[in-house]
């Protein structure tokens, strides 16, 4: 039998809308999640990726006994998320990136011991914890400043350690590097691997919309959006699924008015993506083969647009968002924004 840490089976979660109060009818529905059905054994760093509003935060959420599923069921630790709260509670901690955490008139190492003591660390472990992090993540000499006297990514390196601190079996990270500095981020991700490498028992579910991340840390990743999880295999695997096709960048002049759609019409073009700033254009091409691309450049030169450089490359967890969603994560979020 496996030993998993986290289960879902046919998770859902729809948020009703209701009108004012002199409307009783619900306006609408907002489906957050959609069956979703994941399993995550023990030992794993398992990512959710996918961009903003794709539903990863609340399941997060369900998983963390803070929102009730509509319909399916949560497992953690072995205990039902819905059922059986009180045993979860105790076996987890969650960080999201982002939130503001703590009392400001406490200092940095009083606010994680206070958190420390929600859990029922013994306080002579709790601050060799607390040290030992802060440390490592580069705060001791902020250990006595008033939290409210920190900056954001100060008071996010906080809540990091925060997280570690309680020693779960399960630790939740919800875009844990937002909003800090790449030395920073750099910091988190070393912290997360040698935590879970001390302790095999340890799991940890990360949620991020940054591919590099979830390629660099995860053994597992489930690509989700509208609340659907669209595929869930190792990094790897993933971008395997697409080693038959030949992936290419352009950086070119502006289009011209040529309008991606003319290119991904193109015979052996399965899918084209555009992004223009600064008087430039980058478009990324998957095509069936490579002799395809002789047609892209005629197409491109015959518009009048000046080929800067040709890159041909492996692919990413970004070329497999696109595979499955049709458009760049950028995109998708500039989408769903509007």
């Amino acid at each position: 039998m496996e030993n998993f840490a986290l289960q879902t089976e046919g998770l859902g979660r729809i948020y009703k809308i209701h009108g004012n109060r002199k409307e009783k009818a619900i306006r609408k529905e907002l489906v957050a999640l959609k069956d979703v059905s994941l399993e995550v054994k023990t030992g794993e760093l398992f990512g959710l990726l996918g961009p903003n509003g794709a539903g990863k935060t609340t399941l997060i959420k369900i998983l963390t006994t803070l929102l009730a599923p509509t319909s399916g069921r949560g497992m953690v630790a072995g205990y039902d998320v819905a059922q059986q709260p009180q045993e979860v509670r105790p076996r987890i901690n969650m960080v999201s990136g982002g939130e503001s955490s703590g009392y400001g008139l406490l200092t940095v190492r009083e606010n994680l011991w206070m958190f420390s003591q929600f859990y029922g660390v013994p306080s002579k472990e709790a601050y060799r914890r607390i040290d030992s992090y802060l440390k490592e993540i580069g705060l001791t000499d902020r250990a006595h400043t008033k939290s409210s006297d920190l900056s954001t990514g100060l008071r996010q390196k906080m809540n990091i350690v925060r997280g570690f601190i309680t020693d779960p079996q399960v630790l939740f990270l919800d875009e844990p590097t937002l909003g800090l500095d790449v030395g920073a981020s750099r910091d988190v991700r070393r912290i997360i691997r040698e935590w879970l490498a001390a302790d095999a028992k340890r799991t940890l579910l990360l949620t991020t919309h940054y591919m590099a991340e979830a390629d660099e840390l995860c053994d597992r990743v489930a690509i989700i959006n509208k609340g659907q999880v669209l595929a869930c295999d190792t990094p790897e695997n993933l971008k395997r699924r697409l080693q038959k096709d030949v992936l290419f960048e352009l950086a070119t002049s502006p289009l011209n008015g040529l309008p991606l759609s003319a290119l991904e019409k193109l015979d052996g073009v399965k899918k084209a993506t555009l992004r223009e700033s600064d008087g430039r254009a980058e478009i990324k091409f998957m095509l069936k083969e490579e002799s395809a691309l002789a047609g892209v450049i005629n197409t491109l030169t015959s518009a009048n647009v000046k080929i800067q450089n040709l890159t041909k490359h492996e692919p990413t967890l970004e070329d497999v968002f696109v595979d499955l969603v049709g458009r760049s994560m950028e995109d998708e979020e500039h989408v769903e924004s509007d």
